[in-house]
This record gives C-alpha cells, structure tokens and sequence, in this order.
C-alpha cells in the first residue's frame, strides 16, 4: 500500500495548511482522506444531469445531502454559492469554483474563463478555490495566463488551490483521448508543474492507446495506470473524480484502486445524486468504508 501526502509533505503557507487540515481532519472521516461533492455540472453540462433525479436540481437538497453523508466539502459556482451557501456555512467546507463553461461550443478549443476571485471566495468562507485548466487544448496559452493570476491571488490570500486538471483538445482526442493513461498522466503532472496544491483528475484508461506516444502503448493495468498518475503529482494531493454514472461495482472499484495508489480522495457527483437520497447514502457509506481503511499518516 502506498503512503499518502500528509499536510507536511505539501510545501503549504500557514493559511493553506490551515484550511485544507479543517477540511480533512475537522470533516469526514477526520482521517486526512477526503470525499467531496461536486455541483458545478449545470454550468458544465446543463440541466440534462438532473432528470434522473430532479430533486438533485435544487441547491439546497444538495447541500443537505453533503451534510448529510459526511462529506469533507461542496464545490458549487459563484451564483449558487451566493445563494445557497450561507445556510451550511461553517457545517460543510465550500470549494468555490472560479471558472466555467457551458458544454455548447465544441472542445476543441476548449478554455474556462474566470467569473469569481479568489477574495470571493474569502468574502463566503470558503475553504479553497477550484480552477479548470484544460491540459492540450490549443488555448492553454491563455489558460495558463488566466490560471498563474488565480494562483499568484490564492498563494498571496492562503487559499489552497484545487486545479481541474482536464485534458482536452483536438490534439489530445487524437492521442487516446482524455481519459486515456497518456493524457491523465501528463495533467496530472503539468498541474503539479504549475503550482497545484490539490489536483483532480479522471481515471485512468490505460486500454485507450491509439497514436499514444511510448511507453503508453505497453500493456498497463488500471492499478498501474493509477499509481503512475498518483505518483506525478509530485507531493501535490490528488483527488479522483466519479465522472460520469456507471454501475456501484465499477465505481467501488476505481475508489479502491485510487485509494490504494495513495490518492488523498475521491470527488463524485453524478454517481451520488443521480439516484434516489437513500440510495444515495448507502452508496456513500461504501466509499467511507473505503477511505476508513486508508488514513493519511
């Protein structure tokens, strides 16, 4: 089993250790291993994600259910965060997402403007900020312009910073596309190049191996995959994101593989909302029992 980063380990100011030790050791678990609950898909995706649950399009049954499962934070955009948030403020850490898209332009341009700061996120008490950075995309010139001014703003406020580290673009659909070992290995690693504190990253699809470049032709296994990812991180945490729904079995399985090649958490939205709130929280229960067996040192 691989050790997972403690809050020693990450290079951190005062400010940042501060806040990400309130959110893994003072929620959840409490054990250093997190779980949080993203809500920025109706930017992202639209209100499509909601009808398989429509109670999952209100706000504060979302927050609700955080609080109610044990989560260690919330993602939520500026407007819902406004809104919503202050009724869980102090019960339920905040990650405030500052960029976003919708999903109606194609990708192969992909860029994610600003539209909050990282003061806004001091203003509603949030504990870090999320940014995300489209690895490959032929606008990462502007990407990581808009991206050094939030990192420079969250070093100088103690805000951690949890990049999203997305690959995308023309150039990476026609290298196995953007979960494939290839692309999550290398976003893994730029955002721990370019100042990361946190990283989220997809799951790893080593099979996915068309035109990759060498050794990424070689035959991987899921594990092996998400050891190297975790590994290029470079004592910058990683979290796992759920992606898009699939069956209990599969996702108990990538929370497994993540947790055992030293992951620090694990990120799921769709594979928790999308299903009715009992259903909900027992699913829940099974990723805690998860992260229960992998503490941070």
């Amino acid at each position: 089993m691989t050790t997972r980063l403690s809050l020693a380990d990450c290079g951190l100011s005062a400010g940042k250790k501060a806040r990400l030790h309130r959110i893994l050791h003072q929620h959840g678990l409490g054990n250093g291993t997190a779980l949080f609950l993203p809500y920025d898909q109706g930017l992202e995706h639209g209100p499509r994600d909601f009808f398989a649950d429509p109670l999952a399009s209100d706000p504060r049954y979302i927050l609700k259910l955080a609080l109610e499962g044990g989560f260690n934070g919330i993602a939520l955009q500026i407007g819902l965060a406004e809104k919503f948030y202050w009724d869980y403020a102090g019960e339920v850490p905040l990650i405030l997402k500052l960029n976003g898209k919708t999903e109606i332009p194609a990708d192969n341009r992909a860029l994610s403007p600003l539209h909050a700061s990282v003061e806004d996120a001091v203003r509603l008490g949030a504990d870090a900020v999320g940014y995300t950075l489209y690895v490959g995309s032929p606008a990462q010139d502007a990407d990581f312009a808009q991206y050094r001014v939030v990192r420079q703003e969250a070093q100088r406020l103690g805000m951690p910073l949890i990049v999203w580290a997305y690959p995308r673009g023309e150039a990476i659909e026609h290298k196995g596309g953007k979960d494939s070992f290839y692309a999550v290995h290398y976003a893994a690693r730029t955002a721990s190049e370019l100042g990361a504190d946190v990283v989220k990253v997809n799951f790893p699809h080593p099979e996915k191996h068309t035109d990759v470049p060498e050794p990424y032709t070689a035959d991987f296994s899921s594990q092996q995959a998400i050891d190297a990812v975790v590994q290029a991180a470079n004592r910058t945490m990683v979290l796992v994101s759920g992606g898009s729904r699939a069956g209990d079995d599969v996702m108990i399985a990538k929370a497994e593989q993540s947790m055992s090649a030293g992951a620090t958490g694990l990120i799921f939205g769709r594979n928790v909302w999308q299903r009715d709130h009992d259903e909900s929280l027992r699913f829940v229960d099974r990723l805690r029992e998860i992260l229960a067996k992998y503490p941070a040192s």
